[in-house]
């Protein structure tokens, strides 16, 4: 009887520390889910592009003997109008830092005149038909964000002429000239591969000795002309490089 008595409660305890045990468990850890992958937008590789925009010429004709030698100022003008081209380079990009190289040519449309403050009524005309940048790039990048400068070298294609009284008066040989540029941009990668920048470009250009001949081919006149370019464009890029990566 007594080892029945023994029995039965250790059987009553049993069931009573059972449940107990499992409520003295640990509670399951828990663990955080993985982080999702941040896109990096990669700026390497070579790209592609076409531009389009507004230009300003600043033009500051001098009557000169034909060695150069001053004479009277005949005043200046600013010759605009719209510009539309294209553009082809290479970046590089190392953590943030973008380096690159591009070439740049563009038709353009800038026209303007003044009336000669030293020879009214003659009217001195000039005309910028085209323009290339050749330059090297310094950007920053923030993800698909890119901010650069940019400098180098640059050459227009000018025409110039003068008028009286509405009728071509004397005319000069197209003038290509070479000079400097420095400009800066911002560009935002909307699409894997596909970029839009707002670029300003200022070309600082020689001073150069022009000859005029009146309409029967004589010598007509020489200026010096000073010229300056101002030039705002949009920008699209394709670029041929690495796609879009995961960064956790």
């Amino acid at each position: 009887m007594k080892k029945l008595l023994l029995g039965a409660i250790a059987v009553v305890a049993l069931n009573c520390a059972g449940p107990a045990s499992a409520a003295d468990l640990a509670a399951r850890p828990y663990t955080k889910a993985p982080p999702m992958p941040v896109a990096v937008y990669d700026w390497t590789g070579f790209y592609i592009g076409a531009n389009g925009g507004w230009g300003s010429s600043r033009k500051c004709w001098d009557f000169t003997t034909p060695a150069g030698v001053f004479i009277a100022a005949e005043g200046c003008h600013d010759a605009t109008g719209a510009v539309a081209g294209g553009q082809i380079g290479y970046r590089w990009q190392a953590s943030n830092w973008v380096f690159g190289v591009e070439a740049q040519g563009d038709w353009a449309d800038l026209k303007g005149s003044n009336t000669s403050l030293a020879f009214a009524p003659f009217v001195n005309a000039s005309r910028v038909d085209a323009f290339g940048l050749f330059t090297g790039q310094l950007g920053y990048a923030w993800n698909n964000v890119l901010v650069y400068v940019k400098g180098g070298a640059a050459v227009t294609a000018d025409r110039f002429h003068v008028d009286v009284g509405g009728v071509l008066a004397a005319t000069a040989s197209k003038d290509a000239r070479w000079g400097g540029t420095v400009g800066t941009g911002i560009e935002f990668g909307f699409a894997p591969g596909w970029s839009a920048a707002v670029e300003y470009d200022h070309l600082f250009m020689q001073d150069r000795l022009i000859s005029f001949t009146d309409t029967t081919g004589a010598f007509f006149a020489t200026d010096r002309i000073r010229q300056d370019v101002d030039l705002v464009t949009a920008r699209i890029n394709y670029r041929f490089g690495g796609p879009v990566t995961a960064k956790y």
